[in-house]
């Protein structure tokens, strides 16, 4: 069932709009919804390595990579129910076979906005001894040695060395593979924000350092890797921070594959203006919101139309 199934009518009260929303769950479940899971079928039938998407800022790229986290994420819960009334269930078991299959890291780094490097240190080794405490659990597995779990309590403990933090998502990897038996999912959302901060706040040469070195760890020639993800406003290539990444497949606006997962298309916007009786607004939205084109296809800016749904739907 797509959300336009919940078309409001007399006794059934609108959705609301997902105005800030980054979790797929509760987007996908108490929210009018624009169903993306077709990216994960887009993905699946080329299988890159690693992918990186670059779109402008408020384009849902963090929500479609909680999306992706979601799908392929292995936990205690059964997430298919996130996906059973979407577009990607209805493709078939060849794709359905890949839900909750893999253990996940999952890293966003969008507010990481400091004056100093050494602010900006800090706050990113939170994010990373953040993740390692959602996978606690590998501090009693089996699979892992004492060494393993001393360098992990050493992160948990902030007591980590800078080194020891550049190699963590390759650390966490490995141990993650031996304790489920599969390489996990590695998605770092928005892994420019601290890089473009840096350029701004003159400490660029540090946050390189580090972050492509984090970068290289988890992501080159990293055996306990099924498939990375990276989001990004732009591609950082003048100090090769992606050098000798060669598994890397760089998605921008330019190019034609998954051009609609990012954004509104024309025909979803006349589903939204139609579910919340605005139809007559769609030509208005389209002269203020759809000044984009991504590959071949015409797009409209996500956050603008929904703040003119609202605007709209506030005043029936």
């Amino acid at each position: 069932m797509e959300t336009k199934a919940y078309k409001k009518n007399k006794m059934t009260p609108a959705l609301p709009m997902p105005i800030g929303i980054t979790d797929y769950r509760l987007a996908s479940s108490e929210y009018y919804y624009v169903d993306k899971t077709l990216m994960i079928r887009d993905f699946l039938d080329e299988r890159p390595m690693v992918s990186l998407f670059t779109r402008p800022r408020r384009f849902g790229k963090t929500l479609n990579m909680d999306m992706i986290r979601t799908f392929f994420e292995k936990t205690d819960e059964d997430t298919s129910v996130y996906f059973k009334d979407k577009k990607i269930w209805q493709c078939g078991k060849k794709y359905r076979d890949y839900q909750g299959r893999y253990p996940v890291i999952f890293i966003t780094f969008k507010d990481v906005k400091r004056d100093t490097w050494e602010e900006t240190y800090d706050q990113i080794t939170k994010i990373l001894r953040q993740e390692f405490e959602r996978h606690r659990k590998l501090l009693v597995s089996s699979c892992c040695s004492r060494y393993e779990k001393e360098y992990f309590r050493s992160v948990l403990e902030g007591k980590a060395n800078a080194t020891d933090m550049m190699m963590s998502l390759q650390r966490l990897s490995q141990m993650l593979d031996e304790h489920y038996g599969i390489a996990p999912v590695i998605i770092i959302d928005e892994y420019d924000t601290p890089i473009q901060q840096g350029y701004m706040k003159g400490f660029y040469d540090k946050v390189i350092l580090f972050m492509r070195n984090l970068f290289s760890g988890g992501l080159k020639d990293n055996r306990h890797l099924s498939y990375g993800f990276l989001t990004g406003i732009l591609r950082v290539a003048k100090e090769s921070i992606f050098s000798g990444l060669n598994n890397l497949k760089v998605n921008s606006v330019l190019d034609d594959r998954y051009s609609e997962y990012f954004g509104f298309t024309s025909n979803e916007v006349k589903e939204i203006t139609a579910y919340y009786g605005a139809e007559e607004k769609y030509e208005e939205i389209c002269a203020w919101y759809d000044g984009y084109q991504f590959g071949e296809t015409e797009i409209f800016n996500p956050w603008s139309v929904i703040n003119s749904i609202l605007a709209v739907h506030g005043k029936q």
